[in-house]
């Protein structure tokens, strides 16, 4: 379900009534049909300015009345009747008491149709001595006339400008509210501290709403807002190998997620403002990983959602997507972690900043193909690979600098088969250590996605691939290179299971081997059922 709220409702009533009336006002005192039936007296020849009727005429609850014996009332009446005019809603059954001002309304409709008539080529229709009648009330009511007139003009001008001004917006609200349970078994953390895991079964939720609010249509203001509990399952195991997709935890207090603005220039760029939450793939085309990618409704890992590469960079920022053709398009993205602080030693340009240029290939919906490059200071922890991998110069480094690359691809092999893989290289130079040292960062992944296993939309997911590790290294530590001498390996299986259209329930199961790339360390195996409930 969708909800819809906004200003658009309420300015698009208010402009309708005033358009309405404003049309209604102006053909009942249509200067023209008057200069058409010969009434000069009405409009313009009374020496009345707008300010000095305003000030001749009362307010309409003291104007003298019009009684149904009054000639003049009877007369209208006939005239309305004879010549069937309906331009008014203010038409009277001949027991009727009006003002004077009520009366003029009726007067300047049958007027207005009276000349329509007469510009049709039925004058033949018309009698003489109508029009003399009609000149003799125009002169008599000519300055509730005269600020009838008014009154529309100013209308008029009112409509415009609010036809040129509005600022007419559309906001759609959709939710996700995520519950889940969730289980680690292994033996000791992955950390070398010692300690044992513990094997608690955990019960945490996460709710998120997005308001999308476009204000021409092609446009969209992201506002997302979100609380949760879930624990911090890398800390739990002690590597970030064994990170969930949707953990973290704000002890469920209500907080600004996301706010993102996007809008199009011409039919090939769009262009994205981020100001809180923004991440280097929020700017890209595609990750190309289409199954696995959502936190919400994808794989149960954060590893296996996306390159890791993409992760080295989040805040605010600004992107440009360009799109050669259907087919071709290219990335250009800009976020920094520090742009809202006003230290001058940081800041947009001087903090942490991520930098991506991505071109994208798809000839056909069912094959992409993606070529990254991502430039980033102090920001290659990625949060999902061995801790040497996410800082590889052991603390000792303020000034990290990373060229990351990537390939990413994805296929669909049938209707129902969708592959997809990736492979990440960094190479990070410590730039205030001596001689610069660098070090060598390696990940992969292959993942696949069977499509309507059971239901309709349900989907079996497998990954296996190799989180971060760092492969060689020119910084030492006692004597060494300070990089990872094994290989961790990423196994992972869920089903998300469509019992609905805005219910799916995922048991997932991950199994990392080798935690922080060191054969010592214990086996870690997760296992969670999350339910997510979509409006």
């Amino acid at each position: 379900m969708i909800w819809y709220f906004g200003k658009q409702s309420f300015l698009l009533a208010i402009a309708t009534m005033l358009l309405l009336t404003a049309k209604t006002l102006a053909s009942e005192v249509d200067e023209r049909s008057y200069s058409s039936i010969s009434i000069p007296s009405v409009f313009g020849n009374q020496n009345l300015n707008h300010a000095d009727s305003l000030t001749q005429i009362n307010a309409v609850s003291d104007l003298a009345e019009i009684r149904p014996g009054d000639w003049e009332a009877q007369y209208l009446q006939s005239l309305m009747q004879r010549y069937g005019v309906t331009e008014t809603d203010n038409t009277f059954d001949g027991n009727q008491v009006m003002t004077r001002y009520e009366f003029a309304i009726n007067l300047a409709a049958t007027i207005n149709h009276i000349n329509k008539l007469l510009l049709a080529g039925n004058s033949q229709l018309i009698a003489q001595e109508d029009l003399e009648t009609l000149k003799r009330l125009g002169t008599e009511f000519a300055q509730e006339l005269e600020i009838l007139q008014g009154r529309a003009k100013r209308l008029e001008a009112d409509v415009r400008l609010l036809e040129a001004q509005q600022f007419s917006t559309t906001t759609k609200l959709d939710g996700e509210v995520l519950f889940a349970v969730a289980a680690v078994a292994s033996g000791d953390k992955a950390d070398n501290s010692g300690d044992r895991i513990a094997n608690n079964l955990t019960f945490s939720n996460r709710v998120r709403l997005n308001f999308n609010t476009s204000f021409t249509g092609k446009d969209r203001l992201r506002t997302r807002l979100q609380a949760r509990n879930v624990p911090e399952f890398d800390e739990v195991t002690g590597t970030d190998m064994g990170r969930l997709a949707f953990q973290g935890d704000s002890s469920n207090e209500v907080e600004m997620s996301l706010l993102e603005y996007r809008f199009p220039i011409g039919e090939q760029v769009m262009v994205y403002l981020e100001a809180v939450g923004g991440d280097l793939d929020d700017v890209v085309v595609d990750t190309l990983n289409p199954y696995l990618s959502g936190s919400g409704s994808g794989s149960i890992s954060r590893f296996a959602q996306r390159n890791p590469i993409y992760r080295q960079g989040e805040g605010a920022g600004v992107g440009i997507i360009y799109n050669f053709s259907n087919s071709l398009s290219l990335s250009l993205g800009y976020v920094a972690d520090d742009a809202e602080v006003n230290d001058p030693k940081i800041g947009f340009a001087k903090g942490k900043y991520g930098a991506i240029a991505q071109l994208t290939l798809q000839p056909s919906k069912n094959t992409g193909v993606g070529l990254t490059y991502i430039r980033s200071y102090n920001n290659q922890d990625t949060g999902t690979g061995s801790r040497r991998a996410n800082d590889p110069f052991n603390d000792e480094s303020d000034a990290i600098t990373a060229d990351s690359f990537g390939l990413e691809t994805a296929i669909a092999l049938n209707p129902n088969l969708n592959l997809a893989g990736w492979v990440g290289f960094t190479l990070a130079t410590a730039e205030d250590l001596p001689n610069n040292p660098m070090a060598n960062i390696v990940n992969w992944a292959l993942t696949l996605a069977l499509i309507d296993v059971g239901t309709e939309g349900s989907i079996v997911g497998i990954a296996i691939g190799q989180p971060p590790k760092v492969t060689s290294n020119d910084f030492e530590v006692a004597g060494e290179a300070y990089k990872d001498e094994d290989s961790s390996w990423h196994l992972e299986a869920f089903w998300r299971y469509q019992a609905s259209d805005n219910i799916a329930i995922t048991p997932g199961l991950l199994v990392v081997t080798n935690p922080e790339s060191d054969r010592d360390n214990n086996t870690i195996y997760i296992g969670t059922i999350r339910t997510t409930f979509s409006f």
